[in-house]
């Protein structure tokens, strides 16, 4: 009875215990399969999360990014890029050659006679223009000099010089100097069909090599062989004795020459400062005359240059009445030069 007693009064104990075993079992099972629903509902959003991703990538990439064919024709067209123009040639970018610019080269110019002004000066049409052209290298006697007059031979060397120019087609070259002289003459070597002119009146009596000034020299060695022809033989004027000299022709030589090979000439007098010979300038001048020049020892007085120049625009040279040496500046022998 006791032991009955005692496992009745264990029931409820035992009845509590298996109770609260049985509430934790079923709270555990509870919780296994709310654990096992929700592992199952998150592999199922895990899983189904790259397709929800896809389909909300697909939506967004229209507006967030167009295919590259959409690129491709939504984008402007781009024009090719255009080439930069040809630079054209050099010497259509350089302004026009000067006068007084080098010449460097050995090419025959055509050009057209105007007139003959002397033996080694002549006017012709050069670039449209008409242009005095001085000759390189020689020398001829004057034939119109406001101080020196005409000088033997003067006339001789202006005829032949007139024969030659107008015998055939005349043409010019430069040499690498200067092309011009401070008168605004052309420097140049004369050709007729390709034959020098200087040469012929160096050979033939009439010329001196004169005015050489480099580097203007290209044919020197040659003027100076016809040059040493003509004196050889005594003719034009290497007939008279010590008439052509280093810096020009000697006025009082002239006396002395032969009566078959010469033609007497008058002189002018040299007047008071004059120089004698090389046409009474430096450089290569050969004065062409001015028409208001007179030759002699009358003595023409102005202030100064813009006095003279009003009379006598270009200047005058040695011995003429109206020269001063304080108007001669550079000491050339030629006052009031422009």
């Amino acid at each position: 009875m006791d032991l009955r007693m005692k496992k009745l009064k264990a029931a409820p104990a035992i009845f509590l215990i298996a109770l609260i075993l049985f509430l934790t079992g079923c709270g555990t099972a509870a919780e296994e399969d709310a654990v096992e629903e929700g592992a199952e509902q998150v592999q199922t959003e895990e899983s189904s999360e790259p397709e929800k991703k896809a389909e909300e990538t697909t939506a967004k990439k229209p507006a967030e990014e167009k295919p590259a064919e959409e690129k491709t024709e939504s984008k402007p067209e781009e024009k090719p890029k255009e080439k930069p123009a040809a630079q054209p040639a050099a010497e259509e970018t350089k302004p026009a050659k000067k006068p007084t610019e080098t010449g460097g080269t050995t090419d025959h110019i055509p050009v057209e006679l105007v007139k003959t002004i002397d033996g080694d000066t002549i006017k012709v049409r050069y670039n449209g223009q008409e242009e005095n052209v001085r000759y390189l290298l020689i020398d001829t006697p004057e034939t119109n000099h406001p101080r020196l007059g005409k000088q033997p031979f003067g006339d001789q060397a202006k005829e032949r010089n007139r024969e030659l120019v107008n015998s055939g087609e005349l043409s010019i070259e430069f040499d690498i100097g200067d092309r011009t002289d401070k008168y605004g003459r052309l420097l140049a070597y004369v050709y007729v069909d390709g034959k020098s002119v200087q040469e012929t009146l160096l050979r033939e009596g009439l010329a001196r090599v004169g005015y050489v000034y480099p580097p203007n020299t290209r044919h020197l060695t040659p003027f100076e062989e016809a040059e040493a022809e003509a004196k050889k033989k005594k003719i034009g004027i290497w007939s008279i004795e010590d008439y052509a000299t280093d810096s020009g022709f000697e006025a009082s030589a002239a006396e002395q020459q032969s009566a078959s090979s010469s033609t007497p000439a008058s002189t002018g007098s040299t007047g008071s400062g004059g120089v004698s010979g090389g046409g009474g300038t430096s450089g290569n001048s050969n004065y062409d005359g001015d028409p208001n020049a007179k030759s002699g020892t009358t003595s023409e007085w102005f202030q100064n240059c813009t006095e003279l120049r009003k009379k006598y625009p270009d200047g005058v040279p040695a011995g003429h009445p109206a020269y001063q040496a304080k108007m001669d500046r550079d000491k050339d022998n030629y006052a009031c030069e422009r």
